[in-house]
């Protein structure tokens, strides 16, 4: 039962709530107004029915004695008293086919029925505000000309009208009060959502009810407790590089005075590679560096990363079709860029980026023509400090984090990294970003 639901249950909490209030307040007029029908307007319809016929019973009893100039004179005294227009149409008679079957009147019908001994018809004018009552005497037709409200009920209109109001007036302000409660989980969600993709929210305060208020105030504690362990990463790594740098340098400046020496040269190389190292730990420590981030033309974003690769003669062709603004960290995001595009280069000699929008993300694929990576590695390659065989490493010169960064700076935008097998033939690798 609940699985056949869920699919037309409404996604958000504001519908959901509204749906809440709206269906039992709906079931509950629903059932106010048969119960009203049931006990109010059938029994108020039914004597209304009883009261005209008797009325026409009488005029049409009384007429069958009386002679004509009596007759008029009795059917004015019943028009006044009444309000009932009364004819009489000697000689004329009835067309059982002139009877109107509406539902309307078949009540009325029925009590006439019962209390008359006649042939009759009821007819509803063409004006649909009145009707005709057509009674078959010994020498004509008695007609009888009112109103339909005879039969109507003024107090049915005007309770369906008072529920219907009332409960509009009800919904309507409960609508404005779940706004009003739902608001700051929505934004308590869209704080969350933008702490996720890296953006500082410094204007959100808990507010609400006292529930929201303390899920607002243990996602604060949480925000900060994240900043601060990664700022304690940061300035950890950012110290035992600055440590290393000191005895680094002092090394250089050895090996220099060693001359050409062949020893100095291979531990010149050995000092070079361990700065990289150093590097690339400043970069998985510094993460986005906090920088802020803006609103950047996708397209404008790929071609001036292409441009530093062509203006040198290096192999990068890019292909990008409709553009769309990212909010991304500009400077991340090359890195991102020339980190993928580096690894594209080195083991797949060609590199071929291209990006195209599709719904509300932006996708950016690095495609190169070298040896790939093995389905069961493309998700390892991304811890920290892996590296593959020498067919493919990905992080070749490194200690292993320039996929880690890569992926790192993407999920911060809020994104994500995948790999997959290029068209090429070689490695594809994917980033997604929101638009």
């Amino acid at each position: 039962m609940n699985l056949h639901l869920k699919p037309l249950l409404p996604k958000t909490l504001f519908a959901r709530a509204v749906l809440i209030v709206a269906l039992p307040t709906v079931l509950v007029q629903l059932v106010a107004v048969y119960a009203f029908y049931n006990r109010h307007w059938e029994n108020v319809t039914r004597r209304m029915a009883n009261t005209l016929t008797g009325e026409i019973v009488f005029l049409a009893q009384h007429t069958r004695t009386v002679n004509r100039a009596d007759r008029q004179a009795l059917m004015r005294v019943f028009e006044e008293t009444t309000g009932i227009n009364a004819s009489f149409e000697p000689g004329a008679t009835l067309s059982p086919e002139a009877s109107d079957r509406g539902t309307g009147f078949d009540e009325f019908r029925q009590v006439l029925q019962e209390r008359i001994d006649l042939p009759f018809t009821v007819q509803r004018l063409p004006d649909r505000e009145n009707m005709i009552v057509r009674v078959q005497m010994k020498d004509g037709v008695l007609a009888f000309r009112m109103s339909v409200k005879r039969l109507e009920s003024p107090t049915t209109t005007i309770f369906i009208s008072w529920m219907a109001g009332s409960s509009l007036v009800f919904l309507l302000i409960a609508i404005v009060f779940l706004r009003n409660q739902v608001r700051p989980i929505r934004r308590l969600a869209a704080a969350a959502e933008n702490f996720g993709k890296g953006r500082d929210d410094p204007d959100f305060k808990p507010s609400g009810a006292s529930e929201v208020r303390r899920a607002a105030r243990a996602f604060l504690v949480m925000r900060e407790r994240i900043q601060r362990q990664l700022r304690s990463r940061t300035e950890m790594l950012a110290g035992i590089s600055h440590d290393l740098r000191t005895p680094l340098t002092r090394m250089k400046l050895q090996l220099a005075m060693l001359g050409d020496m062949p020893e100095a040269a291979e531990m010149a190389a050995d000092v070079a590679q361990m700065e990289h190292m150093i590097d690339e730990y400043l970069d998985f420590a510094a993460g986005d560096g906090g920088e802020a981030a803006a609103p950047v033309s996708l397209n404008a974003l790929l071609q001036g990363v292409a441009d530093d690769y062509q203006r040198s003669g290096q192999p990068v062709t890019l292909h990008v079709g409709e553009d769309g603004v990212i909010e991304i960290r500009p400077n991340a995001m090359r890195r991102v860029l020339h980190n993928l595009i580096d690894n594209a280069l080195r083991y797949g000699k060609r590199c071929t980026v291209s990006a195209r929008l599709i719904s509300t993300q932006a996708e950016i694929a690095v495609d190169d023509e070298g040896p790939g990576i093995p389905e069961g590695q493309r998700e390892e390659v991304f811890r920290p400090f892996t590296r593959l065989d020498a067919s493919r490493n990905l992080n070749a010169g490194g200690v292993g984090l320039g996929l880690t960064i890569a992926r790192d700076i993407a999920r911060g935008h809020g994104g994500n990294i995948t790999l997959s097998e290029s068209p090429a033939g070689g490695l594809r690798v994917l980033i997604r970003l929101p638009l």
